[in-house]
This record gives C-alpha cells, structure tokens and sequence, in this order.
C-alpha cells in the first residue's frame, strides 16, 4: 500500500509539474506572440505614414510646362541696343511670353479673356528668359521655343488634383481655362518635367516656383556652427569628466545637470538663445550663427553622455599599460583612450547633429520661421532651414504647397536617415570587442 501510495503522489506531482510547464510554454508563446503583433503593428503605421507621405509628395517633383514660342523683340529688350547687362535683365520679357502665348490662341481677343489666359503661366515663368539673353545676346531678334512653367492652378489640374467635373464654381480652373489646356496638350505643348526648380532654388510665395534650396543652404550652415561649437567643448568636457575631475559632490552635481539638461524639453533652449544671443548680445536674427550656438547648447548634453560612455568602454589595461611605460596621465588620454573611444563619440555626435536638423521649436523662438528668398552665402544672412521650412509651407493655404510640404519631408527623412546609417556603419567599422 506504501509503495502504491508513494507511486500515486509521484504521478500526481509529475502532473501538476507538465501542466505548470505547459502553461509556462503557452504563456511564453503569447508573449512572443505579443511581441510580434507590436513590431506587426508598429511596422504597418510606419509603412502607412511613409507611403501617405510619398503619395503626397510625388507630384512635387514633377512640374507642368508649357512650350511657347518666344520673339525676342529688340524693341522691348533693348531699343538703344547698348547690349548692357543692367538693361537686359530689367526688360519686359512677361510681355514677351504673353505674347507667344496669344500667338497661340489668335481667337482669344478681349482684355478679360488675355488676362485669364495669360494667368496659365506662372507669375515668374518670364525669369529663364532673361538669363537666355544675358547669357547668349545673340538671340535678340529671333524666335526660340522654350518650355515655361505653368501657374499652380494649371499645375494642379493637369497632374488630376482637380477633377474637371465638379462644378465650375466649385473649383479653380474654369472652364476655358481646360479648354486652353486640352487645345495645349494636343497640340503637343503641355508636359510633365522634374522639377530641378524644387532643388535649386528658394522659397516663393507661388508653389510652383518655391524650392528647398535655400533651406538646405541654411540647414548646412546651422550644422557647421553646431558642431564647430558642441563637439570640441562637449568631447573636452566629458574627457575633463572622466579621466581628470575628482570625484565629490560638486562633480556628481554637473553629472546630475548633465544628465538633465539632455531631457529638457528643447523650446527652453531657445528661449534661453533669444535672451542671451538675441536681446543680450544682439546678434543677427534669423542667422545660422545664433541657429548654431541654440542647437550646439541642445546637443551638449547628448555628446558629452555619448563621450563618456565610450570612454568608459575602454578596457583599464589599457591606461594601465601606458602609465606602467612612463606615459602622462594627459598622454594616457590623447594618445591611447581618446583614439580607441573615437568611434563611440563620432556615433553618440552624429546622432546629436540628426537631432538637431531635425528640431523646429527653438529654431522658432530665435525667429528662423521669417519667409527667406534668397540663399544664404554666410552664417550672418537671414535663413531657413529645412524643419522650419516645412513648417511654413504646411500652414500656407495653397492646395499646391501639400505636395511641396510633403516632399521636403521626403528630403529631410533622407538626410535623417542618411546621418543615422553613417552612425552604424562607423560603429561597426571601427568598433572594438574587448
């Protein structure tokens, strides 16, 4: 009976232990399951935002042109025929595109219906045909088809954003404007070109003429200040830190500042840069050089974290080592610990620089957000940068600035996504095991 007995429990406890195991498989199974469904999840948004942002963005970088043909009239270019710079870029070449233009449609007579019609052309479709004479006076006197941009309008309904059945009073484009459209595009004058304008130029207030151009410009500059700035103060102080400070409170105080400062929500930093850097020391608004010195303090804290965490990775051996053949404790650092950590620091530096292109709020307070046309040639001259950019295109009530807005995201995602990838692979290529 003893031995049944014994026999029983043991089958018993047997029991309970593959049913505690199975749960313990089933729950381990579920939470794997979980995991998956998150990642599912959190790639299917992702797919869903890139895709919406890409959708939305394709028509920006393609542009509707018209082919006109243009009669350089010597009479409205240059009637003294001096051949001067200075007159042959201020002469009336919107008159001259016009009039190619009327040339086409020879039935369109009344003042009303020419305004309307000369309204298919961009505002500053005339602009390359000034840079046509100055560069080649020759022309002057000819006639030369050249491909001109269309208005936002035309620009819009040609890629299909205007449905050309709505109600004529409902939308944009009437109908003698389709009209002119359809005679245009079977004749074999209206085409889609890339748009080399969106790359190249800067920001307008026509849709069809603003560019990213000089917002890149601008980005460029506000990085070169940041990083001149950040990364020497913010390697010297994290080695300062690390190898040289002595460990008490004071010290553990900077840590903790350190360590909290990286966490404060950016739009501090510029309200601290539009006190001192503006009102204080009265530098220029809306620069790269105030820009600069608000992201170079923005991206301090991540450096000197990132320094000291690379330098803590090198092995003790190492200073042991060069202390035991009679190297200076300075030496130990510059010519050992500093090169071996370098990897880790470039790493935790360009990810701060990503960050930074990618902030708007403190670029904002220092007035960055002003419309810039021109492009920047120094980091005194008023500028933009790409965030702000965005910014302002999003809030402009155009239907054509949309596809602007989102296609600068494009851009701005890949100059992200291209400082992040230049970050692993400088891990991975200089990394060490130890």
């Amino acid at each position: 009976m003893t031995d049944m007995a014994i026999s029983t429990a043991a089958d018993k406890q047997q029991t309970e232990f593959s049913a505690r195991l199975q749960k313990r498989y089933a729950a381990e199974r579920r939470f794997r399951a979980y995991g998956l469904g998150a990642i599912a999840i959190a790639v299917s948004i992702l797919g869903i935002l890139l895709g919406t942002i890409s959708f939305q963005g394709a028509p920006a970088f393609f542009q509707t042109y018209m082919k006109i043909d243009v009669y350089f009239d010597e009479a409205v270019i240059d009637p003294a025929g001096t051949r001067e710079e200075r007159t042959l870029r201020t002469a009336n070449y919107q008159a001259l595109a016009k009039r190619g233009l009327y040339e086409i449609f020879p039935e369109v007579t009344e003042r009303r219906e020419k305004r309307t019609l000369s309204r298919l052309l961009s505002s500053g479709a005339y602009r390359p045909l000034g840079e046509m004479v100055v560069n080649d006076p020759s022309i002057i006197g000819t006639t030369q088809t050249i491909w001109l941009v269309t208005s936002d309008d035309i620009d819009t309904f040609y890629k299909g954003q205007i449905d050309r059945e709505t109600v004529e009073a409902d939308r944009r484009v009437k109908d003698n404007e389709i009209a002119w459209v359809d005679a245009l595009e079977a004749d074999g004058r209206v085409d889609l070109q890339f748009n080399t304008a969106f790359f190249a130029t800067g920001d307008s207030r026509e849709p069809e003429l603003a560019g990213i151009w000089g917002a890149v410009v601008g980005s460029f500059l506000t990085l070169i200040v940041t990083l001149s700035v950040s990364f020497p103060l913010g390697v010297s102080a994290a080695v300062y830190l690390e190898e040289f400070a002595p460990k008490n409170r004071w010290t553990d105080l900077i840590e903790v500042n350190i360590n909290n400062l990286a966490a404060v929500p950016s739009i501090v930093f510029g309200l601290l840069g539009l006190a001192v850097f503006l009102s204080f020391f009265g530098m220029p608004r809306s620069a790269p050089l105030v820009g600069g010195l608000v992201l170079a303090l923005m991206t301090l804290p991540t450096i000197i974290i990132a320094t000291r965490a690379a330098l803590k990775a090198v092995p003790p051996s190492i200073r042991e080592a060069a202390l035991g053949v009679g190297a200076s404790d300075l030496q130990v650092v510059t010519h050992h610990v500093l090169p071996l950590a370098m990897p880790g620091i470039l790493t935790g530096t360009i990810i701060g620089m990503a960050q930074a292109l990618g902030e708007t709020a403190p670029l904002l307070m220092i007035g960055m957000v002003a419309f810039i046309v021109d492009v920047p040639s120094s980091v005194t001259d008023p500028s933009t940068v790409l965030p702000v950019q965005i910014y302002i295109w999003a809030d402009s009530p155009e239907r054509a600035f949309v596809a602007k807005t989102s296609a600068a995201i494009m851009v701005l995602l890949g100059f992200l996504i291209t400082m992040n990838a230049i970050a692993v692979m400088l891990r991975k290529r200089f990394e060490r095991r130890w």
